[in-house]
């Protein structure tokens, strides 16, 4: 059988126990040119809330009735495809649930043999985070060395390896934003920022400019709002702000909140780009080389936080909206397979 967490209805707000369901369907077979994956392991980001919504997005909104959209990782136990064996290890859109087809319309990537990197790890660093953090900085914020670097949601998946990649490169200084003072000490002691404002105390933009005199050269920008204002009004002359999320909003029910400091993007001659890191499938290997020798030379540190069991999904990715997760979330569906 197939166990699977469904949308029951969309949410207002955070989700709650209305929101998804769990159903047992009948496992999936393989047809011609396909291969049956078991789900190892998900991948839990901030993104998932907003495929709840019925609205206009990047991806189309999940069906009353679907599978949680999702990415994953999982073993191939059955294939009559070339592209895939029995015993690979795939990454992928394996949504919520126990067991995924994998054909010409919904590709997974094999993971080489190797690579000598755990399940956790290259869902994280190899997966969605690490490559939005590496095209995110590189591509879209076209980062330089000497660049004063401020870093939102430090302590987390993408945030860390953003400050990471930044700091390997050559940043003169790299800035952390996170909530409350056990994140910031974990990005200035683990990952190596440079310092870490709390956005929970008072007068963040004060603060931020104390740290940045000269000014921001590079906001890498994951919650929007008030941490969004604030990185604006320090924005250096031919600054650039790179929108990746804006975790701060997705479970407000009501508009989008604002920002007023949009005109110092004219003064400052500064620029903001918003990316998907979609846009970037056809260079994912390049990224992945580089991330992974950053990984083995120890410049590329990282933290996964493990939610075992499919039913605590929806947990999971509360975890995210409250900031109670330290590293990259991922829900461990089959301890067999995942922590193998």
């Amino acid at each position: 059988m197939n166990r699977q967490i469904v949308l029951r209805q969309r949410p207002r707000g955070a989700i709650d126990e209305s929101t998804t369901e769990l159903v047992v369907r009948a496992e999936p077979t393989c047809g011609p040119d396909e291969a049956l994956i078991k789900v190892a392991m998900l991948s839990i980001d901030p993104t998932i809330r907003t495929w709840m919504n019925d609205a206009p997005g990047y991806l189309p909104p999940i069906e009353i009735g679907a599978p949680v959209r999702s990415t994953g990782a999982g073993v191939v136990v059955a294939s009559n495809s070339t592209r895939y064996q029995v015993g690979d290890v795939v990454v992928g859109m394996t949504n919520w649930q126990e067991w995924v087809i994998a054909n010409e319309e919904h590709r997974f990537s094999v993971i080489p043999r190797d690579i000598g990197l755990d399940l956790a790890t290259v869902l994280n660093v190899l997966g969605v985070t690490g490559l939005t953090a590496y095209f995110g900085l590189l591509d879209v914020g076209r980062f330089q060395a000497g660049d004063v670097v401020v870093v939102s949601a430090a302590a987390g998946a993408t945030g860390s390896a953003v400050g990471q990649i930044a700091r390997a490169r050559g940043a003169a200084r790299v800035i952390g934003v996170a909530g409350g003072p056990r994140k910031c000490d974990e990005a200035v002691s683990w990952y190596g920022f440079d310092s870490c404002l709390d956005h929970r105390e008072p007068d963040l933009e004060g603060r931020l400019r104390a740290a940045s005199p000269n000014g921001v050269d590079l906001y890498f920008d994951n919650v929007g709002g008030a941490v969004l204002d604030a990185a604006l009004a320090s924005i250096a002359m031919h600054g650039r702000v790179v929108l990746c999320g804006a975790i701060s909003q997705y479970n407000e029910s009501g508009r989008p909140r604002g920002v007023a400091n949009t005109p110092m993007l004219i003064m400052r001659r500064a620029s903001m780009s918003g990316f998907i890191v979609l846009d970037f499938a056809a260079r994912f290997g390049e990224a992945q080389a580089v991330l992974v020798a950053m990984v083995r030379d120890g410049t590329l540190r990282h933290r996964e936080h493990l939610i075992n069991g499919l039913e605590r999904a929806p947990e999971a990715l509360n975890l995210l909206f409250a900031g109670a997760n330290h590293g990259k979330t991922l829900v461990v569906v089959d301890e067999g397979i995942a922590l193998a």
